[in-house]
């Protein structure tokens, strides 16, 4: 039976049309040696997948610039590359992704039973008699709901509490000047994202480690701690905490390390708290409070970023990670202009990426590190 008679004239005109939508699209570009040569026999993904979506990190216009970048799948390295200029030896600046590392120094202070987390924070000048300000907890300052007046963004710059402590007023002895600032809301009721509080924190664990005010002996006091309990076990040697003129850690910002041992702290993390050798450094009911939700906001834990979705109605706020687009289990170390350390545990994956990229390049950025992170499957 010939196919003309069965069709109408104007239909068989269309067939050659109906033909080629059908046709299999056309191939992706062959991936580079170069961006090839990132990624590991390890990979545990698609290698060309993978190197492809590595490669447009590091090349594709409106994400800012990456300088680093690494990809840990079941503890192995699975890629790594650096922009140019850059390289393993690099020591990067943290900016705030220091917040999660002095979260798991408080955490080993509660473990060793120098610091309580549901007492009054053992800040010597908010314990007089009639200060409202003894009502604030250890757990409300890692949880960023002090209730102390802050304002983290200010505009213009020197408007803003975080710069005038790290660089005008507050910059010789930051945790005092943090320490006083006056409520401006009842402790424990509101989230507000202050770096300063992460002063006070680190200045609450130099005093459970030394009951001297020497800047040197506060200093050495919480750098020693530091070497022996997280930095030296894990095998991070690049990494240089500073201090102020106070021989107060500067634990919400300056923590300088190389992308090989910021991945090392993610892995950490992932393993709840186990060392590489399996030796438990961190309790693993500490990393599931890091992990967990504050009350206040669900998209923040103890000095930790989380990927719960949440967006208070009417602010339009952007969401710090990707929760429709990767597990609700998924979290991360968070610093300024785009530095990430994103740990997620059901994939086995963590990954840093570490750079600049502005506000809005950041969000094009995250949705190319979902890229990334999607090739990876749950277990």
């Amino acid at each position: 039976m010939k196919l003309r008679s069965l069709l109408p004239i104007a239909t068989l005109a269309l067939v050659p049309t109906l033909i080629s939508c059908g046709e299999a699209p056309a191939s992706e570009p062959p991936v580079s040696e170069e961006a090839l040569a990132a990624i590991t026999d390890d990979a545990g993904a698609p290698k060309e997948d993978l190197a492809r979506q590595v490669d447009e990190l590091f090349t594709m216009d409106g994400l800012g610039e990456t300088r680093a970048l690494v990809v840990m799948a079941d503890g192995k390295i699975a890629a790594e590359r650096y922009g140019e200029g850059y390289g393993p030896e690099t020591r990067f600046v943290s900016w705030s992704m220091a917040k999660t590392v002095t979260a798991v120094m408080i955490g080993m202070l509660v473990a060793d039973g120098r610091l309580s987390l549901d007492e009054s924070a053992p800040v010597p000048h908010w314990q007089r008699p009639g200060d409202a300000r003894g009502e604030i907890t250890l757990r409300q300052l890692l949880q960023m709901r002090s209730g102390l007046r802050h304002t983290e963004a200010g505009d213009p710059p020197y408007e803003s509490s975080e710069v005038r402590m790290l660089f005008l007023d507050g910059r010789d002895d930051m945790a005092a000047w943090a320490e006083e600032q006056p409520l401006e809301a009842e402790p424990g009721s509101q989230f507000e994202y202050s770096s300063n509080t992460t002063v006070i924190l680190a200045d609450i664990a130099a005093r459970a480690l030394t009951d001297s005010e020497d800047p040197d002996i506060r200093r050495a006091a919480v750098s020693d701690y530091l070497e022996a309990r997280l930095f030296g076990p894990l095998g991070m040697k690049s990494m240089v905490p500073e201090f102020d003129a106070s021989g107060t850690l500067i634990g919400g910002s300056l923590i300088h390390g190389t992308a090989r041992d910021w991945a090392k702290f993610g892995e950490f993390l992932r393993r709840k708290g186990r060392g590489p050798g399996g030796e438990q450094l961190l309790p693993r009911s500490w990393v599931d409070a890091m992990v967990s939700p504050s009350p206040k906001s669900p998209q923040y834990g103890l000095q930790t970023w989380l990927n719960r979705e949440y967006r208070e109605a009417g602010t339009g706020e952007d969401h710090p990670l990707f929760p429709d687009r990767a597990p609700q289990s998924l979290f991360s170390l968070i610093g300024h202009m785009g530095q990430y350390v994103i740990v997620s545990p059901s994939q086995h994956l963590t990954v840093v990426r570490l750079g600049h990229s502005d506000a809005e390049q950041r969000k094009a950025m995250l949705q190319q590190l979902a890229d990334v992170i999607e090739l990876y499957p749950e277990r």
